[in-house]
């Protein structure tokens, strides 16, 4: 006796469209996900190493004010409280003067408009000039501080060439562009700093 033969039917046309149609969307729920959790990821890195960062070169900042003497600009009327205190986006300092030696450095810190617009519109600089008998011997300049947004200096003076208080306002705009196209379209949060220090008073 013969077996009956078995018809396998396969899947029509229709179906594997459909099939088709449903694995590529969820590909695409899929893949849209996980980029954003890469953005995500990048943002966080990005602002805890600007974080990190920026905490150092202003905890750098509050110790060379708090030991530098002879502080600028100063106003040419500290009673005049149009001039006193001076805001500005540069502070400089003597930071050595050792009259025994005739070694004399002083320090300099400004902000300058940044060459690269996508990582913010200024970087802070240290320029030091060193002095050997009154002849300026050296100057050195290093950049600080990329993707700055605001950096502004306060110094309040007492009468007299004394600086009573010093504040500096820093706002940062994390900045790390090994991938400039990255997670353009996501706006970064900017960190804002902001700290005062009283410089230490020389006998």
């Amino acid at each position: 006796m013969k077996n009956p033969t078995i018809r396998r039917r396969a899947f029509s046309l229709a179906e594997m469209l459909i099939a088709l149609a449903i694995t590529g969307t969820l590909l695409t729920a899929t893949l849209s996900a996980l980029d954003t959790s890469f953005k995500s990821y990048k943002i966080t890195t990005e602002g805890a190493s600007t974080n990190v960062i920026s905490r150092i070169v202003m905890n750098r900042i509050m110790t060379m004010l708090r030991t530098g003497t002879e502080f600028g600009p100063y106003p040419a009327d500290p009673l005049d409280s149009s001039q006193n205190p001076v805001r500005g986006n540069a502070v400089e300092f003597t930071s050595i003067d050792d009259a025994a030696t005739g070694v004399r450095r002083v320090v300099r810190l400004e902000t300058r408009e940044q060459s690269d617009p996508r990582t913010g519109p200024f970087e802070l600089w240290y320029i030091q000039t060193d002095f050997q008998n009154g002849v300026q011997s050296a100057q050195e300049e290093r950049l600080l501080l990329s993707g700055v947004q605001l950096m502004q200096f306060t110094l309040e003076y007492d009468v007299g060439p004394r600086l009573r208080r010093a504040t500096a306002d820093l706002t940062v705009k994390p900045n790390d562009f090994q991938d400039a196209s990255f997670g353009s379209d996501i706006e970064v949060p900017s960190i804002r700093l902001v700290s005062s220090v009283t410089p230490r008073r020389l006998d």
